[in-house]
């Protein structure tokens, strides 16, 4: 029995106009263990609502009367230019969301003239995405517990002509998901994540068969340590940054390690509850690293204003999950593109409407924060 309750749209409607608004459709043409895995959080959620609640305790004060002549939201990294500071979060298993899978948001990304992280959980080779794409792809990886399938990997991202490697550090396990459980959620038999065919062991985010304690996890005896990135990190030409970054210490080592920058980031809400948003990590690292490497974020983004925001607290980029995956399932790379569309439209007028031009006016100056500012 498919899992795919309604047909893509082929029309996108009218009263879509945000980002938000492709979640319904998207809820009423998938059951309900796809719709836990793809839109679920850990535990009560409460990592997830702070995402989004963390934009709705800022406010902005623009300035105004400015030049905004020759404004434009470019910006560079890792050697690709995009138009814009939105990239396509890695998120895995997209052919539950629509049957083009990882296709259909790598198309649209690129059609967008920005960029996206492929999962190696993706539901269809990564040799596929990239030829189909034609664009500037990242690879996101775990290391893992089969370290020469780890750089097998690395050397097929290389020569599948992804720019960059993408390190997920925040999962050596996966947590407690009760929406999953509750759905009693499992992956249909026409997808799978394919790149990781004939890996040795388990792949990171699969429980042995029978398994209670997550001590006896065959992933933690393996899991990897800051000897393991040094490791990848000479183990390939690409940059690589490391995604999964909250403390501000664990972003100086990362630096250290030689890192090419890193993503602040909770897992969008999806392995350990109770973490802080990740705009409010956001500028402790930040000035954890002193420029020395570009900051990246993802977690609640729903609106340009919210992009505008992360920016201004020192982020070079962001990257979109939930609702990249919600415009997916409800109409494929057009709803992609379209929702990449509207947060770069939100964007340009909240710079414009707060008298910034270029994304390096974007500075804490913008950021409204009550009582004592003036």
């Amino acid at each position: 029995m498919s899992h795919f309750l309604k047909p893509p749209l082929e029309h996108i409607p009218r009263d879509i106009a945000s980002a938000s608004d492709y979640q319904p459709y998207a809820r009423e043409r998938l059951d309900d263990g796809a719709w836990a895995y793809l839109n679920g959080a850990a535990a009560d959620g409460l990592t997830h609502a702070e995402n989004l609640a963390a934009f709705r305790r800022f406010r902005l004060i623009p300035r105004v009367l400015a030049d905004l002549k020759d404004g434009c939201t470019a910006v560079d990294l890792f050697g690709s230019h995009f138009e814009h500071p939105l990239l396509v979060a890695p998120m895995a298993f997209q052919r539950l969301a629509h049957p083009d899978g990882e296709i259909a948001p790598a198309v649209a990304a690129t059609a967008m003239k920005g960029g996206m992280v492929v999962s190696a959980q993706a539901s269809i080779s990564l040799e596929d995405i990239a030829a189909a794409a034609g664009g500037a792809l990242w690879f996101q990886l775990y290391i893992l517990p089969d370290r020469e399938f780890t750089l097998q990997l690395v050397r097929r991202a290389e020569q599948a002509g992804y720019r960059a490697l993408v390190v997920t550090v925040d999962a050596p396990v996966t947590g407690i998901r009760n929406d999953e459980q509750r759905a009693g959620f499992a992956l249909p038999p026409s997808v799978e994540a394919v790149n990781l065919r004939g890996m040795r062991g388990l792949p990171p985010h699969v429980a042995g068969p029978g398994e209670s304690a997550v001590f006896a996890s065959p992933l933690l005896a393996a899991a990897p340590s800051w000897a393991d990135i040094a490791w990848l990190i000479s183990n390939t030409r690409l940059p690589v940054l490391l995604k999964g970054i909250l403390h501000p210490d664990d972003a100086r080592r990362a630096m250290d390690a030689g890192a090419a920058g890193v993503i602040v980031s909770n897992h969008g809400g999806r392995t350990l509850d109770m973490l802080p948003a990740t705009l409010d990590a956001l500028p402790g690292v930040v000035e954890a690293v002193a420029g020395h490497f570009p900051v990246l974020m993802d977690g609640g983004i729903r609106r340009g204003t919210d992009v505008l925001m992360a920016l201004a607290l020192g982020a070079r980029a962001v990257l979109i999950g939930r609702p990249v995956i919600h415009a997916l399932a409800a109409a494929g790379a057009p709803g992609v593109a379209h929702i990449l569309h509207m947060l770069r439209a939100e964007l340009e007028a909240a710079m414009a409407l707060s008298g910034c031009r270029h994304i390096a006016d974007l500075t804490p100056a913008l950021l409204w924060r009550g009582i004592g500012q003036a």
